[in-house]
């Protein structure tokens, strides 16, 4: 029995416990949310995961993806990525791998992690392909299922699967063209094989098998985005909208099979068109969790893509986007490195917070900051941080002779002053 069915049954898990105590909220609530494919709670039958609660009512959560490239496959950078991405705070972990052993990358990261990892399996059954036969035009459809099952077999946790390209997906791409082209790398490796062989997508016309392979492993369908606007002048194209149709039919048929189900949604958005977006996927999808990857709100500001992806990830959180893609300064530029994860991390973050202060009303730690500051409380000031330990560090650099107070001021410390003529504490 999955997750859902338990959900469905009336049943309250452990697993359900231990996410309504982190979120504070009742078991009920989580158990009510699961059955109704609301919230899901990423799990696995070979392996234990920090668990992570993603949906309606719960905190807005940070996904850090990372993996190696053609250019670049180090193992140990990848695992030294993701130990990075924990400790600065990531909910979930995808490693997105497109060169080197695929199997033994992610088994290593998996042993390395206490997050819940996620994947793309078509990335390695096309790239496998293309290294046997010269071409991913050469994938077969039991190479596509093959990885999806050997991936899930190593306790992966979630998947991205692109079951929303089919060829009227593809007629409204090329009826209307794209300014920024296709950026998804799924969606390339899908759309360029359909083409060359003139077939159907094997993710959509083979759908009820793939539920069966993800549900005798307990992996959560996260639908993936091929069809995500790689420049703002494409977002909520004809091509995007298409892809949410068919994504949020297939979500409902899987969960009326027992699987967990996350949208995911797109990637580079104008502002004034994140909250359409937010709520377009929630009213197509039935409420299911929403992933945004990033989004991205401008696309000039190479090097500086996470500041432009936490702008629009606050907005997409406070609207109700529910789980939300990291980007790394590197985004557009290289492949990331330990610090990029972090960066990327941090930003992301901030961005979740910001937005669920009002989605969710919790301004609690804000409004304890104030008063810490306020008070010139240093120590209280940096267990409410973020990230403590950068804080420490930026103030520890540039020392003030006077310990109430900090550089930027010295003694002219606006709070000091007033401290010592006024009582304005509430």
């Amino acid at each position: 029995m999955s997750l859902v069915d338990d959900a469905r049954n009336g049943k309250i898990t452990e697993e359900m416990k231990i996410v309504a105590a982190d979120e504070g909220v009742e078991p009920e609530f989580v158990r009510r949310g699961i059955a109704a494919g609301r919230i899901v709670i990423p799990v696995s039958p070979y392996r234990d995961v920090k668990l992570c609660g993603i949906g309606n009512g719960l905190r807005t959560k940070v996904n850090a993806s990372i993996g190696t490239s053609s250019d670049i496959s180090d193992i140990d950078m990848e695992i030294e990525k993701a130990r990075v991405a924990e400790e600065a705070g990531a909910d979930t972990l995808m490693e997105l791998s497109t060169g080197g052993d695929f199997l033994e990358i992610r088994r290593r990261v998996i042993e390395n992690t206490t997050l819940s990892v996620g994947s793309v399996p078509l990335y390695q059954a096309f790239i496998e392909a293309a290294r046997k036969h010269g071409s991913i035009v050469h994938m077969t459809e039991d190479d596509l299922f093959k990885a999806t099952e050997d991936q899930a077999k190593l306790g992966t946790n979630f998947m991205a699967i692109h079951t929303g390209i089919n060829n009227i997906t593809l007629d409204r791409l090329k009826e209307h063209g794209r300014y920024g082209g296709l950026c998804s790398r799924g969606g390339a490796f899908m759309s360029a094989w359909m083409l060359h062989n003139e077939k159907e997508n094997p993710l959509f016309s083979q759908f009820d098998y793939l539920i069966e392979i993800l549900k005798e492993h307990e992996v959560v369908l996260s639908t993936g985005n091929g069809m995500r606007a790689g420049a703002v002048h494409d977002a909520t194209d004809r091509a995007q909208i298409q892809e949410l149709i068919i994504n949020s039919e297939l979500g409902d048929k899987a969960h009326k099979a027992g699987l967990q189900v996350i949208v995911e949604g797109p990637g580079h958005v104008p502002l004034d068109e994140i909250e359409t977006n937010v709520k377009l996927m929630k009213a197509m999808s039935g409420g299911k969790p929403f992933y945004m990857l990033g989004p991205l709100v401008s696309d000039i500001a190479p090097g500086y893509d996470h500041i432009v992806t936490a702008i629009g990830a606050s907005i997409s959180s406070s609207v109700g986007c529910d789980f939300l893609c990291y980007v790394t300064p590197a985004e557009h530029l290289a492949l990331p490195n330990a610090e990029d994860v972090r960066t990327g991390v941090m930003a992301s973050r901030i961005a979740a917070h910001v937005g669920d202060m009002i989605k969710l009303g919790k301004r609690d730690q804000d409004l304890a900051m104030g008063r810490a500051r306020q008070s010139l409380d240093w120590e209280k000031q940096y267990e409410l941080a973020l990230d403590p330990e950068h804080a420490k560090e930026i103030r520890n650099s540039r020392a003030p002779e006077d310990t109430d107070a900090c550089t930027m001021c010295g003694d002219f410390c606006a709070l000091k002053i007033v401290n010592q003529n006024y009582n304005l504490a509430k």
